[in-house]
């Protein structure tokens, strides 16, 4: 995605902007948040220090990710998605068969209320009277709907169309029908958290009132280790207490699954920003060899950095995971995906626009985060002290007004300055998206390759051409740990490299297979608005 970015604007400015903030964004929203995630579910199923839990669930992770690459985070998140879906079905059935259906749940559930509640206001652990709406009131809200509706829609376009984890998925598909028909089936199954995850969470607030709707400190902090509030164990205790012992381990290694799976696809991606886009302008002549070592290395410092972070998930939001990973995305992403935006569907836009749009909205974003670490997000029976007029707005809200004035930004600056020839654009953006025409880059990339002439993805390269002795048994290994054949590559004539480049970007598609993956998106999208239609 960086790599875009500077085929598209030029400079280098951009790029590595890009690429640093998108890993700090992995450490903040997605390496921390999903360690966590995984330790409260060992520490729920077999007593162990959320830490200890933390470092095994690496250790195993990085095992695989690091001598495996791409590839085996493909395979291995393809079986465990399979594994997902029926293991948390049938959580789902047990769910349902212990509260007496849904009618009953909906019941039960506004019934819901903890016991310790010691002078704590009513409105702290009473179940919300809109628990049971998708969309919820534009003011009192805790998710208005305008927020859900426009707000979720910008962190959306961020993480699915422009977040370097799903676009590299993505550029992996053998043509551009298996790209679609793969964003479609995701697109399926990402209807399936309301019943498999939503519900299953608030039956457990039936069947383990104290534990997950604690409000009184002492209590929570007895229950899981955190003061604001338990809700994060929701899921976790009620696979560890309903499930039979067969299913159980199941449906443990399921949850535990889903995580590695989550951070193998993270590990892999920052590696590649890391040296794709930061290690090659430190070290111009490193050679494929020395780039994929540095990768490797390069994600022992990103978990090291992560664990660190993991208090800070704990406490924030009063202790909800998910408000707290749209928060932080909230505040970050919304300039990126306005420059993105416009970068495809508007030609007049340049760097320096882009630049500056991408700036002005870090700092305003910035400026909301630090404040709400400062004073903390607080929980409602200690309410944070940030003032007002910083933290008064939903971090929704404040997502829509950051697009919105990133959007402002960018094309004003870029009007007022010089715009980029088409030559330069062929093919990077939507209205010259079929030109045939020679495309002159703005500015040729500046790394210099020993080994092959070209690189596509760090991750997925495994032949190293450098001439060299037979190596020792120990260099054999670490070379095999870190992906790295000790066989020569073919080399490739002009002709060959060039057919090799066309089937690369080749963009055609049959049309059975074109009208099949169109049709399904437009069934998904009719699903879809049926549902937040029947839910809202």
């Amino acid at each position: 995605m960086p790599e875009y970015l500077k085929k598209r604007f030029g400079g280098q400015r951009i790029r590595i902007y890009l690429s640093v903030l998108s890993l700090f964004l992995y450490v903040f929203t997605k390496i921390s948040a999903d360690m966590f995630s995984g330790a409260i579910f060992i520490n729920q199923a077999m007593g162990l220090n959320i830490y200890l839990a933390v470092i095994i669930l690496l250790l195993i992770t990085a095992l695989y990710t690091v001598t495996g690459g791409l590839a085996a985070v493909i395979y291995t998140d393809t079986l465990q998605t399979i594994i997902m879906v029926v293991g948390s079905f049938i959580l789902m059935g047990f769910a349902f068969d212990k509260v007496g259906g849904y009618e009953s749940f909906q019941q039960k559930y506004m019934e819901a209320i903890p016991t310790d509640t010691v002078n704590i206001s009513a409105n702290c652990y009473e179940p919300r009277a809109d628990s049971f709406h998708l969309f919820r009131d534009a003011v009192t809200g805790d998710l208005p709907w305008p927020g859900l509706v426009f707000g979720l829609t910008i962190q959306a376009t961020w993480y699915w169309c422009t977040d370097q984890v799903i676009v590299q998925r993505c550029l992996s598909g053998k043509n551009l029908s298996h790209v679609k028909a793969g964003c479609i089936l995701c697109g399926y199954l990402k209807l399936l958290p309301m019943f498999l995850m939503v519900f299953p969470g608030m039956i457990s607030r039936i069947l383990y009132t104290n534990e997950v709707a604690c409000v009184e400190p002492d209590k929570c902090l007895e229950y899981c280790g955190a003061t604001v509030g338990c809700t994060n164990i929701a899921y976790p205790i009620m696979v560890v207490d309903l499930m039979p012992n067969g299913l159980r381990g199941l449906m443990l290694s399921v949850m535990l699954a889903s995580l590695m799976s989550s951070l193998t696809s993270i590990f892999n991606s920052a590696s590649t920003l890391f040296t794709m886009d930061i290690y090659t302008k430190v070290r111009r002549t490193a050679t494929e060899k020395e780039l994929m070592i540095a990768g490797r290395l390069f994600i022992l410092v990103l978990i090291a950095v992560s664990i660190a972070w993991i208090p800070v998930v704990q406490s924030a939001q009063s202790g909800q995971l998910f408000d707290y990973i749209q928060s932080i995305t909230s505040y970050l992403t919304p300039p990126i995906a306005a420059v993105f935006m416009l970068a495809i569907f508007c030609k007049r836009v340049n760097e320096s626009g882009a630049f500056y749009g991408l700036m002005i909205g870090l700092a305003i974003g910035l400026s909301r985060m630090i404040a709400e670490f400062a004073y903390g997000t607080g929980s409602c029976v200690h309410p944070s002290a940030c003032p007002t007029i910083i933290c008064g707005v939903h971090y929704l809200y404040f997502s829509i007004i950051l697009f919105v004035v990133s959007c402002i930004i960018i094309l004003s600056v870029s009007l007022m300055t010089k715009p980029i020839d088409d030559k330069h654009l062929y093919r990077l953006c939507w209205s010259l998206r079929n030109s045939t025409a020679e495309r002159v880059d703005i500015e040729q990339d500046d790394w210099s390759v020993h080994t092959h002439e070209q690189i596509f993805f760090i991750s997925v390269v495994s032949s190293v051409t450098e001439p060299e002795d037979e190596p020792s048994f120990f260099k054999k290994a670490v070379m095999c740990f870190c992906g790295l054949e000790q066989k020569k590559g073919p080399k490739l004539s002009a002709e060959e490299q060039e057919a090799l480049q066309k089937k690369l970007t080749d963009t055609t598609e049959v049309p059975l297979w074109r009208n099949v993956v169109n049709i399904n998106a437009i069934i998904l999208l009719c699903v879809a608005v049926f549902c937040h239609g029947y839910f809202a």
